[in-house]
């Protein structure tokens, strides 16, 4: 076995894994740094040759994991790429969305090589994927294989982070060798957890993204959720409205789950709701596939029960703010230019207003920084904008979609690898995995493989 990872830094970021398994190229996942522009937001493909590589493999369609495909594709002609169905979807949407994003940026910053890739780039690739259900064994060139088939192969398992992402188990020669790509452990409010194989691994590629923190004493999911009930309904008797900051592709359609099972339950009036146009990209393949993938609440038609109202980037700066509204915005972490960068704009001064943060926010963001700011600071949500005072009301909920440390060592341990190796986490989490595993199975070789550096493993 030879891997070698090819993100430039030790961090999460344009996440893609090279692995050789009995002479067979792999590349785990094609992402793009969501912090740097260009080149720099690449993974380091020119670490292999064009040409050689026989598969892709994608884990989920979050840009850090699908945001450089086509580049990919390109350098790579005659790899066959492996997704599951809902990836697919979803990634053909983010994909599109990306040039978007690249050719604004390149009229905005001046980035001579924006769009990475075009639309019909996109378009071409999207009719080159192949389409694998999970627990389903395939060999690397596309062929569906039976259980006993000797020949190398791989299988993909729910992984519980967002609709469609799986990891991958590969077999080959006796050896089994797993990926987890993102995962979570945990129910979600729409996505079930995690559902991976338990048995005794050779290698274990593993994400560490919680790896810097522990899990909050008698945390649960249902817990969190009713604290997130509870602050909206004070949010709304305080006579405000209430921002939500939120990724399009994943965190929308648990926050519209959660407020699904508030209002079915009669905890919730039925306040108007308003998300982007992105988001409603998203969750229309949701709907589309909600009787077809792993989730709770089979069935539910999210647009359709909760007809939510569509914001656009024209409207976001003039729409009036009324009492008892709920605004789910992507982005996530407040980028420029986003709906909810400029919506947290209009909150900022009125105290009878309300941000919540559900998600992962880069302290360096716009998001992160307002997460960090103490009441009554000026703050500056854009370059060149306005600096505000901060009087609304902030809380953070812990939804996220990555288990914590805990959990993945259990599996960890579980699974006992003779080799982990530690991805998808910043120094401070891979070095906590790194000590923790090497004090409960001492007999465990534990790699934080630096960027670019091959490695090899019998």
């Amino acid at each position: 076995m030879r891997f070698i990872n090819l993100t430039r830094q030790s961090e999460i970021g344009a996440n893609s894994y090279f692995l050789e398994i009995e002479g067979r190229k792999i590349i785990l996942d094609a992402g793009l740094h969501p912090k740097k522009l260009g080149e720099e937001a690449l993974p380091h493909y020119r670490r292999i040759r064009d040409g050689e590589v026989d598969a892709i493999i994608i884990s989920h369609a979050h840009q850090d994991h699908i945001g450089s495909l086509p580049v990919l594709m390109r350098r790579q002609p005659r790899a066959k790429v492996f997704m599951t169905t809902a990836t697919a979807r979803l990634t053909d949407i983010m994909l599109h969305n990306s040039v978007n994003v690249m050719s604004r940026q390149r009229d905005e910053l001046g980035v001579a090589s924006y769009p990475l890739f075009t639309h019909r780039e996109a378009d071409q690739a999207r009719t080159l994927w192949q389409e694998v259900g999970i627990r389903q064994r395939w060999s690397i060139d596309g062929e569906r294989l039976g259980p006993s088939d000797p020949e190398m192969s791989f299988e993909f398992f729910h992984a519980g982070h967002i609709l469609g992402s799986v990891g991958a188990l590969f077999r080959a020669d006796g050896k089994r060798i797993f990926y987890t790509g993102d995962v979570n452990f945990f129910d979600q409010a729409l996505q079930k957890r995690a559902e991976f194989p338990e048995e005794r691994l050779d290698a274990l590629i593993i994400e560490t993204t919680r790896g810097d923190r522990a899990l909050r004493p008698n945390y649960s999911r249902e817990s969190e959720e009713n604290r997130f009930l509870k602050c909206l309904l004070e949010a709304f008797a305080r006579g405000g409205s209430v921002l939500i900051p939120v990724f399009a592709l994943g965190k929308t359609q648990e926050v519209l789950t959660m407020l699904h099972r508030f209002r079915s339950s009669g905890l919730l009036l039925e306040t108007p709701i308003y998300i982007g146009g992105l988001s409603t990209k998203v969750t229309i393949v949701h709907d589309q596939l909600a009787s077809q993938c792993l989730r709770n609440y089979e069935g539910l038609q999210l647009l359709d029960t909760l007809t939510p109202f569509v914001l656009s980037g024209r409207e976001v700066g003039t729409t009036q703010i009324q009492r008892n509204r709920l605004y789910l915005l992507s982005s996530g972490m407040m980028t420029e230019n986003t709906l909810s960068n400029q919506m947290a704009s209009r909150f900022l001064e009125r105290p009878e207003q309300s941000i919540f943060f559900v998600g992962y926010a880069d302290p360096e963001s716009p998001g992160g920084r307002l997460k960090a700011a103490k009441n009554e600071q000026l703050l500056q949500l854009e370059e060149g904008g306005n600096h505000l005072r901060l009087l609304c009301s902030r809380e953070e909920f812990d939804f996220s979609a990555h288990a914590p440390r805990e959990l993945l060592m259990e599996y960890i341990e579980k699974t006992s690898p003779e080799v982990v190796i530690l991805v998808h986490g910043d120094p401070p989490s891979l070095e906590w995995f790194k000590r923790t595993i090497s004090e409960r199975l001492p007999d465990s070789k534990v790699i934080i493989p630096e960027p670019g550096k091959e490695y090899r493993f019998e």
